[in-house]
């Protein structure tokens, strides 16, 4: 019956794709992009009345660039609170530095997620343009809060340019206080550091766990990556979702995102028919305090343990490849974890990436946005009962109460 499921969903998403679940065949797919020499982020535009401006994390380029990042995260008090953190965050970015270029140095020399970011980013406008002529034309920044280019330095090139309306635009799909809130907050203080008020008409797009077509990419890849099991294991494979994890006294705030993370995955399961077993999982956890459970690599080993050795590996809160889906996913859980325990296949989903689909999908949420004229989200305008950052509040408040017409 599973089987008849299966094929019926593979069949209605008419899934093709090359991709491949080994890491060098992956940082390949990237390499061969890159060869193209299209650099997105320095297209001209005539003078853009819309900017997007698309928050993450990022990453180091180079090797050279690790340790400049590992210290602006463990110095960002939104992200963590260390003691006497001004002291302890240089010594703990300069401690890890070689061991985290070391891994970078086994995915291609750095991470890709600026060029798929660009990539992402170009697809989207142009389909903007097309969809939506009245707020043309539109251009995509880039933000990142640990590498260049930082949030701030996306925003004065934003009013450089004369961008009239400006949309602020998570790349995380589930809203963290810790990812999201973090690169809110760097919106909020440049204007607050400088006692300006905004040239531009500011909103923001702070969460889309549940968006119809990021469903669907996501089943898409799921499906796909289904079917290269062999067909006598199909059945037995057990899909675990795996997301970055949070510390528990985050979560025990009140911060959504592990209720957000699980609505996309319930929403997932539902496109694909509840076809295999399933579980949610978390990696990445950090040091000793107590983090959000159960951790991927003990899922892993619990499972083959009780005899399920077909295990597919779906990166739910990622919508590109990074050091967390290139080394932690493919290399550490799915070679070396895989080789230890024993397991008889162990796949990885392919991330969303170049795919056009997901493109569309950042389209039509920027257009739904727009047409709605609301700054932000009712979530947004709610602090987690226990928030003990009053930088939130005033965040929150800014982008409320932003007038956009």
């Amino acid at each position: 019956m599973r089987q008849q499921i299966l094929q019926r969903v593979f069949k209605v998403l008419q899934v093709q794709t090359n991709c491949s679940n080994v890491a060098s065949e992956r940082m390949g797919t990237l390499a061969k992009h890159a060869n193209q020499q299209t650099d997105y982020s320095s297209l001209e535009y005539m003078k853009p009345k819309t900017g997007i401006l698309m928050l993450n994390m990022g990453g180091p380029e180079k090797l050279e660039d690790v340790h400049d990042f590992l210290l602006r995260l463990f110095m960002d008090t939104d992200l963590m609170k260390l003691p006497v953190q001004n002291k302890l965050g240089p010594f703990i970015a300069k401690r890890r530095t070689p061991k985290i270029q070391e891994q970078y140095s086994k995915i291609g020399g750095g991470s890709p997620i600026k060029h798929w970011t660009s990539m992402q980013g170009e697809g989207m406008v142009k389909l903007l343009d097309e969809m939506s002529p009245e707020t043309a034309p539109h251009k995509f920044y880039i933000g990142f809060r640990y590498v260049h280019p930082l949030t701030e330095e996306a925003i004065e090139e934003m009013e450089k340019d004369g961008v009239e309306r400006a949309v602020a635009f998570t790349q995380y799909p589930q809203y963290s206080c810790s990812t999201t809130g973090s690169s809110l907050n760097a919106i909020y203080r440049y204007y607050s550091n400088r006692g300006d008020r905004p040239k531009m008409r500011w909103s923001v797009i702070d969460r889309w766990p549940t968006h119809p077509l990021l469903v669907e990419c996501f089943a898409e890849h799921v499906s796909n990556e289904l079917m290269k099991f062999p067909e006598e294991k199909r059945d037995d494979v057990v899909i675990l979702f795996s997301a970055h994890s949070l510390p528990l006294a985050v979560v025990n705030r009140g911060d959504p995102y592990p209720q957000e993370v699980g609505a996309t995955v319930q929403r997932v399961m539902e496109r694909l028919g509840h076809c295999n077993p399933y579980r949610l999982v978390w990696q990445s956890r950090v040091g000793p305090m107590p983090w959000l459970g159960p951790q991927t690599d003990e899922v892993i080993k619990g499972l083959c343990e009780r005899g399920k050795k077909n295990i597919l590996l779906v990166p739910i809160a990622f919508t590109s490849d990074h050091i967390e889906t290139l080394h932690e996913l493919d290399i550490e859980y799915g070679q070396v974890l895989g080789e230890e325990c024993g397991v008889e296949n162990i796949r990885r989903a392919e991330s969303l990436n170049g795919n056009p689909l997901f493109m569309k999908a950042l389209a039509d949420l920027v257009q739904s946005h727009m047409k709605s004229n609301e700054p932000c989200s009712r979530q947004l305008t709610l602090r987690c009962p226990l928030c003990t950052n009053p930088t939130c509040g005033e965040t929150k408040a800014f982008f409320a109460n932003q007038k956009l017409s």
